[in-house]
């Protein structure tokens, strides 16, 4: 066992007692408020509701930790306990050269850890979401929408591997630029293209036909300066009655989306204010900032990889005898996000200031209370708590708890 090896599975030991750690203090924490609606809102969620709430999150969380457990087992089988190795022999076996066998490994180690995944997808799809009322997802389509899944990797993915590893193999010591610049390519393109070539092969969207909630829409839209190319509805309650709106796509193919699982739950002043929220992202210029923290991000990896794919004990201390391009791709790949994981507050940090940000937009372009009231509708319905654990909040959650949320809005406007 080399240095690496320890400094890698001691980082990766630090990880998962710190995921359950977090976990533990959350369910403590969300059990202990359990039966009491903070003052908040009191006049606005039920005591059953807030229960519900506390329930599905607990049971959220528990799930996590069997799922933080198993990805630290698999990810130690496929790296020191030697997997990868195993798997690469295989491959080398008909001799294919470097990029068909690089290909081959890293599609079928990707069909393998989705195959690892499922029975806790589909746990998660089939009981835990079932039990609290939120699935409507049956086989035949959770089936179907796998089975997508699976061609988009071979029509998409493949393509895409096999032009990373040529170009790690041709492009000299600097391979790592010109793979940035194509994986930079390839997202742009695919922010473009999503809405309107992949997303239909998953749900069905048609145009906003609530006539006064879309000129309401319009009216948000012409005085923001905001283009796009439609108002959809798609059919979120045919998997789940979770509701969400969200816009999707880059340049002109941008479109505003709403569940109608939202739409049937939200007034229309309600559905304005949330979509001036989302629009606040755009406004605020969030999506370019978190695009260009990506890319920026993506371009210090590569870099990185670009120095570690000539180190030996990169590849011994992860279990891997025989050194090569395509092998120093996937290890990067799987290992990256232990070495990353204690960042994760920061990149939280940085998603609940966009939060309050969009929010802070949303109330000048509508009523505030109408936000307040949309937001209060949304955590009722997706059973999100509202008495979440502070550490457990800061480390993970994207989104401000309900409560400051709420109370960041009547401090900046007044008691409404």
């Amino acid at each position: 066992m080399n240095s690496f090896t320890i400094v890698f599975v001691s980082l990766l030991a630090l990880t998962v007692l710190t995921q359950l750690w977090l976990a533990q203090r959350h369910i403590r924490h969300v059990r202990a408020n359990r039966n009491t609606v903070p003052d908040t809102f009191a006049h606005k969620i039920t005591p059953a509701a807030h229960q519900k709430a506390a329930d599905y999150t607990m049971a959220k969380t528990r799930l996590g930790m069997v799922e933080d457990l198993l990805a630290a087992v698999i990810l130690i089988l496929w790296t020191i306990a030697g997997g990868l190795d195993w798997l690469d022999g295989i491959w080398r076996q008909p001799g294919w050269g470097a990029l068909a066998t690089g290909a081959a490994l890293i599609l079928s180690a990707t069909v393998i850890m989705g195959l690892a995944d499922l029975p806790s997808s589909v746990y998660r799809t089939f009981v835990l979401e079932q039990r609290f009322g939120f699935n409507k997802t049956t086989v035949r389509t959770f089936a179907s929408d796998l089975g997508k899944q699976v061609i988009l990797l071979l029509l998409i993915g493949a393509p895409l591997l096999l032009a990373v590893l040529w170009l790690m193999q041709k492009m000299g010591t600097y391979w790592w630029l010109y793979v940035w610049l194509l994986w930079t390519g390839f997202a742009l393109l695919m922010y473009w293209a999503y809405p309107v070539l992949i997303a239909p092969l998953f749900n069905k969207f048609k145009p906003l036909e609530k006539e006064t909630a879309r000129q309401r829409i319009e009216s948000l839209l012409q005085r923001t300066g905001f283009r796009s190319r439609g108002i959809f509805v798609m059919d979120g309650s045919r998997r789940s009655a979770h509701g969400n709106a969200y816009f999707t796509g880059f340049g002109k193919n941008k479109r505003i989306v709403f569940f109608d699982t939202l739409l049937d739950t939200l007034a229309d002043t309600e559905i304005e204010a949330v979509l001036a929220h989302e629009l606040g992202h755009f406004k605020r210029r969030h999506v370019f900032r978190r695009m260009a923290l990506t890319f920026s991000m993506s371009l210090a990896g590569l870099a990185l990889l670009g120095w570690l794919i000539g180190e030996s004990w990169f590849y011994t201390g992860l279990g891997v005898s025989s050194p090569s391009t395509y092998m120093a791709l996937t290890l990067f790949m799987m290992v990256g996000p232990v070495f990353v994981f204690f960042m994760q507050p920061l990149f939280a940090w940085g998603s609940r200031r966009h939060e309050f940000e969009a929010d802070l937009f949303a109330a000048e372009q509508t009523e505030p209370a109408e936000l307040i009231n949309a937001l209060v509708k949304l955590y009722e319905e997706n059973a999100a708590t509202l008495t979440p654990d502070p550490l457990h909040s800061v480390f993970y959650d994207s989104h401000p708890p309900a409560p400051v949320r709420i109370a960041r809005l009547q401090a900046q406007h007044g008691s409404l």
